[in-house]
Order: C-alpha cells, then sequence, then structure tokens
C-alpha cells in the first residue's frame, strides 16, 4: 500500500510490530515434544490478546492461525498434532495478520537446539541474503535487480533460489501490488519499487529444489527435486534511502 498520513503509518507499524513480536515469541516457545498444533495455538493466542486476526484463515481458509512448515516442507505447512518437533529440526514460522484495516507479513527458518543435521549454513545464507536485498532497496529502484542479487548470493553460498514463490505488496491486504518481487531476475520486469510503499520482502533459498508443488491436502509446498528450503521475510517501507524494517521485533537477524 502507499502510506499517504501519519494514520496509515502508526497503523502498519502497529500489527507490523504485533506479528513480529508473536513470530520471535513463537520461535523462543518451540522445544521437542511440542506438537506444531501447540506452537500455533500458542501464537495464536497472542494474536488475539492484541486484537489481530489471522491473515491466512481470514483470507484464505488456512487451518491455522500460523503456517509452521518443518524439515522438507518449503512453505504453507498446516499445524497438526500429529508433527512432533524433535532436536535439530529445520522449523519454519510464517506469521502474517490483520488489524484494524492493516495487514503485515513476516517469517523466518530456524534450527531447533543444536544444529545435529547441518541446516544452519541454509539458514544464514537465507537471512544474509534477505538482509543484503533490503538494503539494496529504495525507491527508483528495478524489482528484477532485487531477484538478480537475491539469486546471484545463493549461488555465491552454493544453493538455488524457490522461483516460484515471491514477496509481494502488503498493508490494505495479504496480497497487493507489486505481486511477485521474486527471487531471481526476469529481464522484461521493469517495475521498480516506489517511495511510501509498504512490501514483503522475501527469501527462499533451496539447497537442491528450484520449485515448490503443492501436496494433496491443498497446502503444504515442499521442493520439485527434495531436499531444505528456508525463507525469512520482512515487511518494509520504502523510502528514498534505506527502508524502514516494519517487523524488525521479531529478531531474525539477532
Amino acid at each position: 500500500m502507499s502510506i499517504t498520513n501519519e494514520s496509515e503509518l502508526i497503523g502498519m507499524k502497529r500489527i507490523s510490530e504485533i506479528v513480529g513480536t508473536t513470530l520471535k515469541q513463537m520461535r523462543e516457545y518451540a522445544k521437542p515434544g511440542m506438537s506444531t498444533k501447540e506452537l500455533d495455538e500458542f501464537g495464536g493466542n497472542i494474536l488475539k490478546s492484541y486484537g489481530a486476526k489471522s491473515a491466512p484463515y481470514e483470507t484464505y481458509g488456512f487451518p491455522g492461525y500460523t503456517c509452521i512448515s518443518i524439515n522438507k516442507e518449503a512453505a504453507h505447512g498446516i499445524p497438526s498434532e500429529k508433527k512432533i518437533l524433535k532436536e535439530g529440526d529445520l522449523i519454519n514460522i510464517d506469521v502474517s495478520a490483520e488489524l484494524n484495516g492493516f495487514w503485515s507479513d513476516n517469517g523466518g527458518s530456524f534450527v531447533l537446539g543444536k544444529d545435529i543435521h547441518n541446516h544452519q549454513p541454509l539458514v544464514d545464507a537465507s537471512k544474509q541474503i534477505l538482509y543484503k536485498a533490503i538494503k539494496s532497496i529504495r525507491g527508483g529502484v528495478k524489482i528484477s535487480e532485487v531477484g538478480y542479487l537475491i539469486e546471484t548470493e545463493a549461488k555465491k553460498s552454493g544453493f538455488k533460489v524457490i522461483r516460484n514463490l515471491a514477496g509481494h505488496g502488503v498493508g490494505r491486504s495479504l496480497h497487493e501490488e507489486p505481486e511477485n518481487i521474486l527471487n531471481y531476475r526476469v529481464k522484461t520486469n521493469r517495475e521498480r519499487f516506489k517511495k511510501n510503499t509498504t512490501v514483503a520482502i522475501e527469501t527462499f533459498i533451496s539447497n537442491k529444489s528450484t520449485i515448490a508443488v503443492e501436496l494433496n491436502d491443498g497446502w503444504t509446498l515442499v521442493g520439485n527435486r527434495g531436499g531444505y528450503v528456508t525463507q525469512h521475510e520482512q515487511t518494509i517501507l520504502i523510502t528514498d534511502k534505506s527502508p524502514i524494517i516494519l517487523t524488525d521485533s521479531n529478531e531474525i537477524w539477532n
């Protein structure tokens, strides 16, 4: 959305702080032996305590308050009592919500406990690439150039990007223009980031796959060639200098 007055900025800052705080607290709450359903309900209760509504549930009827993907699930994992977290699991939590007509989105992958399966390099690459990508964004920068940066940095780290998942505009709804802030460059895309707009920037970094495919449950995405995928996401306000990271309460870079 385009921020045109102080009340809109306040609204976006508020919901962004809420989803960021929810993500941080869910990450800290996650423990081996816990089901993803229990973790999701914990997050849902935090959102409710602020009066916020789960965006995926409100928008798409998603069967959970948050998306929790574990191990070889790339995105949109459904919280379940049958999915029990274990030491060393690769976990992704994606939290998006609405409050007073404003929407915000953020997410992060992390290793639960000790990194016994060596997932941390993939997690670190995703975090670092997102940081570099966001720092490169300002009004007038081509969207395709940021995609080029993300893919180039992924290759430098020995990884790939998921080509059919993308960042997007956010603000008055969960997904707005620009709809496809891709993790690679499309040379024909001449669209540029606009000053005073809010967007969700996401990295999808993989060790094997390049496409996410949907499972039979109608939600969960996995890589087309297997392996693992990490995602990190921040909602930002674009300026003519470095962006303002509205969801920085998630502390995903700490």
